[in-house]
């Protein structure tokens, strides 16, 4: 049959008209399935609980890590969540494990919002150093998860001594973004999946200050300055926005972490000492259109308290660490009892493997300090800075880091004042499985590999 010249032009502009209408439609697939990788999960979390009894805490002074105290307290979890909190006329349901806590402490578990075990794992050689990929001044397309070593010893000593529940792996501070964090539960485990905390967001590191500026100009790269710093972050932001903007046609990993920022999804963890930087900072994020979760080391942060307060920005500190480079020279011990007296977030953080062993104990230093110089924050506010305030830092507060009903039952009984030098762990309690005993030598967790320091497992 021939076709006339007039259909056969009707017909092709019924087929141009059809491509210009699905064209959109498949670039508008295609570009929502590449937008969904920036919050896809490749390498989702397998934890699952390990086996609990329904427990009660009876008699113990509790801290809920929400700044309420409690003595002659009940602490009741069951089925990995906590159940009830109260005095001492709280009814036991029957079938209950009953615990006598009388002359101890009951808090959280401790959540350390700044650990790089796993990634610079025990012991410290070039072998086992896998946290800063110091190839280029921003690596956002690395994850931290890659390169945790589960059996590192330096998770069940902050579990033994520490009662360290769950912590935060960031990637180290060579970079000005040195990639995506993970959360893990301190559980033993032989994968890093198997750790991975359930439902928590990334968090991206980000550093700024004298380390880039220092691994990079001295190889005559920029950024030399700090002005470079701020140059390189603002141009990676411009760049991540427009990428943001177009079809994803092709994926890009640094590009879909930097996509996720800007949409919220990913936190941002920042290294930051000086108080004048993190004010920049601050500006970049509005410039770039994200938010500052929260300033890591931050030892000027007393001088900006009332900024961090209104950007609802959390201060991840130290103790007393300062003067080891120019950057930390006016950090001081008051530091955090500054911050706190202005109402801004304060967290107790390590960055250290013996430090995350002792966030109590650096917390109430953080306390005295404050206390010598007129300023009296009360013991059940300071449990916060390493249980409640970590968890928010870490984005997971609505799941852990105070003891509230329906909450992962993360538990630590203490044998006496958690804000005393001679205070250690008793038992800690991992979504509501008991994973250390004090008393009972078969629940001291130790890796393979442990290296054999005195008063851990076994080892004589």
């Amino acid at each position: 049959m021939r076709i006339s010249p007039e259909i056969g032009r009707w017909g092709s502009a019924v087929a141009l008209a059809l491509a210009l209408t699905l064209a959109p439609q498949a670039q508008a697939k295609k570009k929502d399935k590449a937008q969904s990788a920036s919050t896809e999960v490749p390498y989702a979390s397998t934890y699952k609980p390990y086996p609990g009894r329904p427990t009660a805490l009876v008699g113990a002074t509790v801290f809920d890590g929400r700044g309420q105290r409690i003595d002659n307290g009940t602490v009741l979890f069951a089925q990995g969540k906590v159940v009830a909190i109260g005095g001492g006329d709280l009814a036991i349901p029957e079938g209950y494990d009953r615990i006598d806590a009388t002359g101890k402490f009951v808090t959280p578990g401790v959540v350390d919002a700044h650990s790089h075990l796993g990634d610079y794992a025990s012991p410290g050689v070039d072998a086992n150093s896998d946290g800063n990929e110091a190839t280029s001044p921003t690596t956002p397309d690395v994850w931290a998860e890659h390169s945790v070593w589960p059996q590192d010893p330096g998770f069940s000593r902050a579990l033994v001594n520490g009662g360290v529940t769950s912590l935060l792996i960031l990637p180290g501070s060579a970079n000005l973004m040195g990639g995506r964090s993970v959360l893990l539960k301190n559980v033993p485990a032989i994968t890093v999946q198997q750790m991975k905390f359930p439902g928590a967001p990334y968090s991206l590191k980000m550093a700024c200050g004298e380390n880039p500026k220092r691994v990079y100009g001295s190889r005559g790269m920029k950024p030399s300055t700090r002005m470079g710093n701020f140059a390189v972050n603002r141009q990676t932001w411009i760049d991540a926005k427009a990428y943001m903007e177009g079809d994803h046609s092709e994926r890009d990993l640094g590009n879909e972490t930097l996509e996720g920022v800007l949409k919220g999804e990913i936190l941002v963890q920042n290294h930051c000492y000086r108080a004048e930087e993190m004010a920049l900072v601050l500006d970049m994020a509005k410039e770039a259109g994200y938010k500052v979760t929260a300033f890591h080391h931050a030892v000027e942060a007393y001088k900006i308290a009332d900024m961090l307060r209104e950007a609802d920005v959390c201060a991840a500190v130290w103790a007393d660490w300062y003067g080891f480079k120019m950057e930390a020279y006016d950090g001081i011990p008051e530091n955090a009892a500054l911050i706190a007296k202005q109402g801004a977030c304060v967290v107790i953080h390590s960055d250290d493997p013996n430090g995350i062993q002792r966030l109590n104990q650096a917390a109430a230093k953080a306390q005295a300090a404050g206390r010598r110089m007129g300023i009296d924050i009360p013991d059940a506010e300071v449990v916060s800075w390493f249980t409640y305030n970590a968890a928010k830092t870490a984005g997971v507060a609505d799941k852990t880091g105070s003891l509230e009903e329906g909450k992962m039952a993360d538990v630590v009984l203490w044998n006496g004042n958690p804000l005393s030098v001679y205070t250690r762990p008793e038992k800690v309690w991992i979504d509501g499985a008991m994973l250390y005993d004090a008393d009972n030598p078969k629940m001291h967790p130790v890796s393979d590999f442990e290296l054999g320091q005195p008063g851990e497992g076994d080892v004589k």
